[in-house]
């Protein structure tokens, strides 16, 4: 039976999903409301001293997040990434399937190197230039941008801060990531882009000639693109190469951050403005909130439960693990997820069970589930903002067809992936 403590633990972390949720306050200032509102409760009934509050914060998270941020806000101020996605768009020749196929391929390449966030900025720039110079329907592009962005870096350690997350509490290096997810990622692209297609090929209009435009000509300083091009290859190499050198991911992101600020001629004060505090925060308040769910033996309750559901079969846990963190994500930030989830599975370790088989679910389910709705996540709600820009009032059920439609399909093939992967 859960104690008094746990209960009021898991009010706390209830509330917080919801403020979050509903948008009654920011994100940060949620998991912040939440932080303290533990930490008084553990500090009062002695579930924990104050010591163990700081203890609660990975901090190794937080330095890769920034090192991450830093990195490519650096690189896409030089341009580097709006100039891919806009050759890809020109060599469509007018034609509205390459140019749609074209958006779906580049937005989730893109969101591979980007924070979700920049990359729908980038891809609704590029996207929006185009729908409006061909006189296309935005919706399709927009909305396929947004879901591809979503999917986009579910196999890389860098891809989305969940995946950062994870990646520190199971131990899962750059190429492991790869190994184990990789090719489901590639199914998974094409599979979501051919049923976008299959929903919004009547939309996509007709085949026009495209107006003559050089991307390349449009670059003023192109010792910056250079400059920004080295600074990606030689962080990807560092990425590929650092489990050789004992040192951790964290390590890697913050000495490519100070690379590409001394290297790319770039404000540094403007690039540290326009670093995702936001999310940061977040990140840090809920590492609290989960610290006390843990010191009341929350997190213990339900693993133990999802084992009880399961009854100790590996298969049955990985595919409760997948589906119910892409279904929490549908409603809450998938970061909050992952955090919640990491402790969990990690207590199951001691068990004999498969932990990659655990943790590639946790991924592929925290990841997926991010954009099923309007509000499911942040690059959700930024592709409707870029949508009234272009006076286009999406309604929250036309874009949950989408959302919905392609969220389903990824968690199907996402399942049969697992078990054909892991149970070979």
């Amino acid at each position: 039976m859960l104690s008094s403590a746990s209960l009021i633990y898991i009010g706390i972390y209830i509330l917080t999903l919801l403020l979050a949720s509903t948008e009654v306050t920011a994100l940060s200032v949620a998991a912040l409301i939440g932080a303290s509102l533990s930490t008084f409760f553990g500090l009062v009934t002695g579930l924990f001293m104050p010591d163990e509050v700081v203890e609660f914060v990975d901090f190794r998270v937080i330095l890769l997040l920034v090192g991450v941020m830093i990195t490519f806000e650096v690189v896409e101020k030089s341009g580097l990434f709006r100039i891919i996605a806009l050759y890809a768009i020109k060599y469509s020749k007018g034609d509205p399937r390459i140019l749609f196929f074209s958006i779906c391929f580049v937005s989730a390449a893109v969101s591979l190197l980007l924070s979700d966030v920049t990359a729908i900025l980038l891809m609704a720039a590029a996207a929006g230039t185009i729908a409006r110079i061909m006189d296309y329907d935005p919706v399709p592009y927009f909305v396929s941008a947004a879901i591809m962005i979503n999917l986009g870096g579910t196999s890389t350690l860098i891809g989305s801060t969940s995946n950062m997350i994870i990646g520190v509490a199971s131990g899962l290096g750059f190429v492991e990531f790869l190994n184990y997810l990789a090719m489901c990622e590639i199914a998974l692209w094409i599979l979501t882009s051919l049923t976008l297609y299959l929903l919004y090929r009547p939309r996509l209009g007709e085949k026009k000639p495209p107006p003559t435009y050089d991307p390349w000509g449009e670059i003023q300083d192109k010792r910056t693109i250079y400059k920004a091009s080295f600074i990606i290859v030689f962080f990807l190499l560092l990425f590929l190469l650092y489990e050789h050198w004992n040192v951790g991911p964290e390590i890697i992101a913050f000495l490519s951050a100070v690379l590409a600020l001394l290297v790319v001629d770039v404000d540094a004060g403007t690039i540290f403005r326009q670093i995702d505090w936001e999310t940061i925060f977040f990140i840090g308040g809920f590492f609290i909130i989960i610290g006390g769910l843990d010191k009341a033996g929350v997190l213990a309750y339900f693993s133990k439960a999802v084992l009880n559901l399961a009854h100790g079969d590996e298969f049955l846990a990985a595919l409760l693990t997948l589906w119910s963190s892409a279904l929490l994500s549908v409603f809450v930030s998938n970061i909050g997820v992952a955090l919640t989830y990491t402790p969990i599975i990690g207590m199951m370790g001691g068990l004999g069970l498969n932990m990659n088989f655990l943790w590639s679910a946790l991924v592929l389910g925290t990841n997926l589930g991010g954009a099923a709705t309007p509000v499911s996540g942040a690059v959700c709600v930024l592709t409707m903002g870029a949508l009234k820009e272009e006076n286009v009032n999406l309604s929250f059920i036309d874009f949950s067809k989408a959302g919905a439609l392609t969220t389903i399909v990824q968690l199907l093939f996402a399942s049969f992936y697992l078990i054909l992967m892991f149970g070979m």
